[in-house]
């Protein structure tokens, strides 16, 4: 016949186990999650660095044409 303390034993290490495969589930939740959110603040950072090249790109695009400027608009301007 099994003693009171054998008994506890078994208990206590059926306990153990599944604590442990209970953690084993937190931890690979766990590092889905991070997976996850390192995918999209990747994706993130791409999208912002393809904004900004566009931004700039459209910045250093063609120069607007402006109209010539006249005598009267060249003389004001050197009169300041």
């Amino acid at each position: 016949m099994n003693s009171p303390r054998s008994k506890a034993e078994e208990k206590f290490a059926k306990l153990r186990k599944k604590e442990k495969q209970a953690q084993k589930e937190r931890d690979k939740a766990e590092q889905a999650l991070t997976s996850r959110i390192e995918r999209q603040r990747a994706a993130r950072l791409a999208k912002e660095a393809a904004d900004r090249e566009a931004a700039e790109a459209e910045a250093e695009g063609p120069a607007p044409k402006t109209a010539p400027k006249t005598a009267k608009a060249k003389a004001t301007a050197e009169d300041s």
